[in-house]
């Protein structure tokens, strides 16, 4: 049953006057209306603050919760965010400023979540997805990746495949993401977060169904992933070492953290970071046991190249 569930929504600002109140008015505008909408802004010089003061005076503030954020950057204003709201909730549900929802993106991700918590209650649960991808007139202009493979560790640990924008999650999978050591770089949150819950053996569900208009402009932090030129952007990172150092980033902070990894994740994780550092011949060896994998044939080329060429 989900008649009685409380869903906190977690928005992040920063200079986000433009678009920011049609993603508040989509907030509001949603079939699920047992919510609480706690917004963090770090630092804007814009009129982003004055919008979320008129919308908390129109709300209340027991519906709009205001904080500064920490000034350390996206990533940590959504984890820290994720702290500050509490435990007071069933599901956790991330925002970007400048994105719009559509009506059922609350209810659908919500249903999903409840659908894995019937087969293991206290276990965490995520969920996550594509996205409709649309320009700064609101006109459609395609949609994200639509991944086949299930996700899992052997995938999380070389790729990030959906959003912030896109994720909810229950309370068990809050309570992993919290374990987060403090002080460590975090490349980005929806990535650290896959790595996290499907390290301890949470249930991830993939929706191939976008409920959130994701604006793609030139003030866009991450941006899409489509198209030759993002490919091209990723093969330069790839060789110039920037993606072995996101990785590094990554494993550090695991290897900071007391995190209830499934005995199989541990394996992986083990293999993987001892493959890393290995002689050539090992290398391909231990890569080739632990079975690591990338949703694309593109991305499979590219991570065999990496490893051949200690990239990873």
């Amino acid at each position: 049953m989900t008649s009685h569930k409380k869903i906190a929504v977690l928005i992040c600002t920063f200079n986000g006057s433009k678009f920011l109140r049609k993603q508040l008015d989509s907030i509001i505008s949603q079939s699920w209306q047992d919510w609480e909408i706690f917004a963090s802004d770090d630092g804007s010089t814009d009129d982003t603050l004055a919008i979320l003061k008129e919308y908390q005076t129109r709300l209340g503030q027991n519906k709009l919760h205001i904080v500064k954020g920490p000034g350390k950057g996206f990533a940590w204003n959504f984890l820290s965010l994720l702290d500050v709201c509490g435990d007071g909730f069933d599901y956790y549900a991330f925002s970007d400023q400048d994105d719009e929802w559509l009506p059922d993106k609350l209810a659908r991700a919500m249903a999903k979540l409840a659908d894995l918590e019937k087969e293991n209650p206290d276990g965490p649960a995520l969920h996550c997805g594509r996205t409709m991808l649309v320009n700064d007139c609101d006109e459609c202009i395609g949609y994200s990746p639509l991944f086949q493979k299930a996700p899992s560790f052997r995938n999380a640990l070389i790729q990030s495949i959906a959003g912030g924008n896109t994720m909810m999650f229950n309370r068990a999978a809050r309570n992993i993401i919290n374990l987060t050591p403090r002080g460590h770089k975090i490349i980005s949150h929806d990535w650290w977060i896959y790595i996290l819950i499907s390290g301890c053996n949470g249930a991830i569900i993939y929706d191939e169904i976008p409920t959130i208009k994701y604006r793609q402009h030139t003030n866009n932090i991450i941006g899409s992933n489509l198209g030759w030129r993002a490919r091209l952007r990723r093969i330069n990172g790839l060789f110039d070492g920037h993606f072995r150092g996101w990785i590094q980033s990554n494993l550090d902070a695991l290897n900071a953290m007391q995190l209830p990894l499934s005995k199989e994740s541990r394996w992986v994780l083990d293999n993987f970071m001892e493959a890393r550092t290995a002689g050539f011949v090992t290398r391909v060896m231990k890569f080739n046991k632990i079975k690591l994998y990338r949703q694309t044939v593109f991305g499979t080329l590219a991570f065999i190249i990496a490893v051949l060429f200690k990239k990873i």
